[in-house]
């Protein structure tokens, strides 16, 4: 009992602060000529300089007071809503290079597979990229020092550093005798929010959007200028598992599509400069392809925005699952100590008027998020879109409000996969891509390019017999039978990973979307999304 308060207690204090701070320090200044509010600031106050004195005067143990003080500007920010929040500094430089889109370094998606640094794929023009590294090269020492078994902090404080420094790495390669060294001059090296950008066929493009960073607009444009010259006629857009990010971002992204001077999003808040509207350019953009917009309960804020208004103004189609149904939007406000708030300053709206934030009790963010993985979620939405606000399209399409975008085309997400061929793919050693690293290193002179590897090559049995041996000697013990029902999904991924070992991201997604049911079913609704260009033009 005694170890178990011990335990807890932490949390508990956490908690009890967390609810003082939130009533001492978020209460509205509109309220400033009311004397009962400063009567309850000043009680509380008193209550918590006495707390804190009772715990450092009386507690029986140390007590990391910044690891409570900081529990308790969460449990403040968890008060207010489940998207505002309290970011330690420690965590604010991480955020901060995500959505300001680049770091400086040698540019590597990497793991840490058997205890060395092992680079998945170089960043496409970082360092790594122009001085040859290869996905599956093992980093097996920095600056003459060796790098077995190093942890990945670690690998960011070595290899990351300033602009025009250098780092001599010593590679360990697939089909070459000896490790040999490379020296890598350091640069700013972008994180790119389009995941992939390819052609699926002659006239379907598909670009995948991971988030929205300063960068997204650029990024976007740049992806269906290469498609289109490609001949693109038609676009897949996805933004399945996509989260979010910065409200400009999409509202730029929309105008990538919307070509009218129509309203994208728009916003209230309390303050006037939470009030915003974002109105679409007739000077950028396209509306000479068809569209359709892929969504999930992943797809939240930005990317509910983006959806949202392609619907509402009946540009294009939205299939796949009902969205997150995120309809706030956060300011990052800084703090003396190099932490951060993120706190909730409006709402935003899509061009018909909705709103689209799903139900919330304050300081219950568990069910809020629990909410998501229910099984039959979708089919509760669908019970309930009677009793939700109805909404008028552009053209007079009845949309709803009150809980995430609704796709006009529901397709769920399914899966074939057993358990065996799960512990596979998430298996931490990555069995599939070293299979395919290693196959690729030794058999890259055989492929002449990718479109003839993608409709000819194909994963013989005795390649798949390899794989299953390849799993035996990584000592990863899987039924074997069980795999061999998977055989398809398998050959799949070997083969996707096989592309982006030879040509990249790109052609390695494409691959994989050839067994997407989501993606196979999209592309048979294309007439309907035709039907909403047609209209505009």
């Amino acid at each position: 009992m005694f170890n178990k308060f011990r335990q807890i207690w932490p949390l508990a204090l956490s908690a009890t602060l967390g609810f003082l701070l939130a009533t001492v320090l978020f209460v509205p200044r509109v309220y400033s000529s009311n004397q009962n509010v400063y009567r309850v600031l000043r009680e509380k106050i008193n209550v918590l300089q006495q707390i804190i004195s009772y715990v450092n005067h009386f507690y029986f143990d140390t007590v990391d007071m910044d690891k409570v003080m900081d529990g308790a500007f969460h449990g403040l920010m968890e008060e207010l809503d489940p998207h505002s929040n309290y970011i330690p500094a420690k965590e604010q430089e991480n955020i901060n290079e995500l959505f300001k889109g680049k770091f400086q370094g040698i540019g590597i998606e990497f793991d840490i597979l058997e205890g060395f640094i092992t680079v998945i794929s170089p960043v496409p023009d970082s360092p790594s990229d122009i001085v040859g590294l290869m996905p599956g090269d093992k980093i097996i020492a920095i600056n003459g020092e060796d790098a077995y078994k190093i942890t990945k902090d670690q690998v960011f404080k070595k290899l990351r550093g300033r602009k025009g420094t250098k780092v001599v790495v010593t590679i360990s390669r697939i089909g070459t005798s000896k490790p040999f060294d490379v020296t890598i001059i350091r640069d700013n090296i972008p994180i790119y929010s389009v995941g992939a950008a390819t052609m699926l066929d002659d006239k379907t493009g598909y670009i995948f959007l991971r988030r929205f960073s300063a960068t997204t607009e650029k990024e976007v444009a740049a992806a269906l200028d290469t498609l289109l010259a490609k001949g693109m006629e038609r676009l897949l857009f996805d933004l399945r598992g996509n989260s979010g990010g910065f409200l400009e971002q999409a509202a730029a992204i929309s105008d990538q599509f919307i070509t009218t001077a129509d309203t994208l999003v728009y916003t209230r808040g309390k303050i006037k400069e939470s009030n915003q509207v974002f109105i679409g350019s007739s000077k950028k953009g396209y509306n000479n392809f068809s569209l359709i917009i892929m969504i999930n309960r992943g797809s939240a804020s930005a990317a509910e925005i983006v959806s949202g208004a392609v619907q509402d103004l009946d540009r294009g189609l939205v299939v796949g699952e009902t969205s997150f149904g995120k309809g706030l939007v956060q300011r990052q406000l800084p703090l003396d100590s190099g932490a951060a708030v993120r706190v909730t300053i409006a709402r935003y709206y899509t061009p018909s008027g909705r709103l689209i934030q799903r139900p919330y009790e304050d300081g219950n963010d568990l069910a809020y998020y629990r909410e998501l993985y229910e099984k039959d979620r979708e089919a509760k939405i669908d019970s309930l879109k009677e009793l939700r606000p109805k909404y008028q399209t552009k053209s007079g399409r009845t949309v709803y409000g009150g809980g995430g975008i609704t796709p006009d085309i529901y397709i769920p997400f399914k899966s074939t996969i057993n358990s065996e061929t799960g512990k596979v793919l998430r298996n931490p050693k990555r069995p599939i891509f070293n299979f395919a690293s290693e196959y690729a290193s030794t058999h890259q002179n055989e492929f002449s390019s990718f479109s003839d590897f993608r409709d000819t090559w194909t994963v013989s049995s005795s390649l798949f017999d390899s794989f299953i041996t390849h799993l035996e000697k990584d000592s990863i013990d899987v039924i074997q039978d069980s795999i061999r029902v998977n055989a398809g999904f398998i050959h799949n991924r070997i083969k996707s990973e096989l592309a982006g070992s030879l040509w990249g991201k790109d052609e390695g997604a494409n691959i994989r979307l050839l067994l997407d049911n989501q993606v196979i079913e999209a592309l048979k609704h294309f007439n309907e999304a035709d039907a909403f260009i047609e209209s505009l033009n």
